[in-house]
């Protein structure tokens, strides 16, 4: 059986790891930090998204959503637009320069995913892996605060 702290340390070194990795590749070949590429690659794929809903697709704060915004804002590459369903709200979309850029990450992220993942594993666990995290992400979890 396999020990649960071993597994927990394994994945939660894995995915610091792959962070680094994805951050450190994206940096040098794009110009774009990971968290940015995140984002941007969010709003490539679902355009006018409000920093509320951008905030709640990663689990992070407003304002936290926010300040990642306002940085890629100034670099140019997204911009706030009215919200034409909403007057009290902005929608955040790409520029043409942010989408050429979120393209062409993609490619690099795409790249080292294949290296940290498709290198290692074959189709046969790369699918048994990405169906347990699909469970385990989607099983109802207990508020740990409420448990005896």
């Amino acid at each position: 059986m396999t020990d649960l702290q071993v597994l927990y340390h394994d994945l939660v070194r894995f995915e610091t790891e792959l962070w680094a990795a994805l951050d450190a590749r994206l940096r040098s070949d794009c110009n774009l930090p990971l968290t940015w590429f995140e984002i941007m690659k969010l709003l490539r794929h679902r355009d006018g998204q409000r920093v509320h809903d951008v905030a709640e697709e990663f689990v992070i704060t407003v304002g936290g959503a926010s300040k990642i915004i306002d940085r890629i804002e100034l670099a140019g590459l997204c911009r706030r637009v009215p919200n034409p369903r909403d007057r009290r709200s902005v929608l955040i979309v790409l520029t043409p320069e942010g989408t050429g850029k979120v393209d062409a990450a993609t490619a690099v992220f795409d790249d080292e995913l294949a290296r940290r993942f498709g290198a290692v594993l074959g189709p046969v666990e790369l699918d048994r892996m990405a169906a347990g995290l699909r469970l385990l992400r989607s099983a109802p979890q207990e508020n740990s605060a409420g448990r005896a």
